[in-house]
């Protein structure tokens, strides 16, 4: 069993990652840190977590811990990404890893140097949702992919957010914006060539709000719009020569609806319907990640794949700020 130990009580951990890691086959969660050892000692009797530490570095130091769980706020991610591989710890770190390509270097060097799984955790790519996407494309299920179009909103003005907080690393597009580009690029296996942006913030906060994207993929189009001041909404539709592959809810299906896929021909005569029961898919990147840890076969998310992805991120922030293309 690989032994996790979490890093913060955040509510992604508590609500969704830390109970995937206990009902994984292969891992356990171990340990948990936090600032407020109140909240630590509180989550580990909620989850029977056996060690409690009063410090992250604490924890790092270890020899219980194997592999630690990052959700800490995103401007603290490359830090202690690199300060847990530098301690010889694997590591699953929330998304985005970084907040800039150029940090990923950083992230590689501590991987490289101290042989380690370092890896973003973009619980997507182990949805057997996206999967059988990848799949349907990849066997040409709708002829020659030509467009895809997404959406990913939310609504929150909560100033204590750290959603909307700048120093934190708030904004839609590394919450959010991150998804519509690694769920064309897993299913695709395409990159970005170049890209048009619109990008708004928020007078009070700062952060950006809303982002309407145009990205050139060579093959394709990819556009998609993602807010965290809409109406919620998630969506990714893959439009090819022979038909159509609709994502129902891409992304949050516990909050967005069905974990469904339905396959549409080119004239609407024939419809196919895939459905996913309880895909679990924090249990299976828990799993995969374990796996890979123990230097098994699995296909997990690289940081050169996490690199190539901020990328694209990074493009879109520049392309917001001028008219036309800017390169990926």
């Amino acid at each position: 069993m690989l032994r996790f130990g979490i890093i913060s009580t955040a509510k992604i951990g508590r609500e969704l990652v830390i109970p995937a890691i206990q009902d994984a086959e292969n891992c356990v969660v171990a340990g948990i840190s936090s600032r407020d050892k109140e909240k630590a000692e509180a989550l580990a009797a909620r989850f029977s977590i056996p060690h409690v530490y009063d410090s992250h570095e604490e924890m790092l130091a270890s020899d219980l811990i194997d592999a630690v769980y990052i959700p800490l706020p995103t401007s603290q991610h490359a830090e202690w990404a690199i300060k847990a591989a530098d301690a010889g710890k694997h590591v699953l770190c929330e998304k985005p890893i970084a907040l800039k390509a150029a940090e990923i270097d950083a992230i590689i060097a501590a991987r490289d140097r101290n042989n380690v799984l370092v890896s973003e955790a973009y619980m997507v790519t182990y949805s057997p949702v996206w999967r059988r996407v990848r799949m349907l494309i990849a066997e040409g299920a709708i002829g020659r992919l030509r467009h895809v179009q997404g959406a990913f909103t939310y609504f929150n003005r909560d100033p204590g957010n750290m959603r909307n907080i700048p120093e934190l690393g708030g904004g839609g597009l590394p919450d959010i914006g991150v998804y519509p580009a690694i769920s064309t690029r897993f299913s695709t296996g395409k990159e970005p060539i170049r890209v048009q942006a619109t990008t708004e913030r928020d007078p009070q906060f700062g952060t950006d709000i809303y982002s309407s994207v145009r990205a050139d993929f060579g093959d394709f189009e990819l556009s998609f719009y993602i807010s965290t001041q809409l109406a919620a909404r998630q969506i990714m539709v893959f439009h090819g020569t022979d038909g159509f592959i609709e994502v129902k809810s891409p992304f949050n299906a516990d909050r967005y609806g069905a974990e469904e896929i339905e396959v549409t021909n080119v004239n609407h005569a024939e419809s196919r319907h895939y459905r996913f029961q309880d895909a679990r898919q924090y249990r299976l990147e828990a799993e995969a990640f374990a796996r890979a840890a123990r230097g098994e076969e699995a296909e997990v998310v690289t940081l050169e794949s996490s690199k190539k992805n901020q990328l694209f991120i990074d493009a879109i922030y520049r392309a917001s700020e001028k008219d036309g293309w800017e390169t990926v």
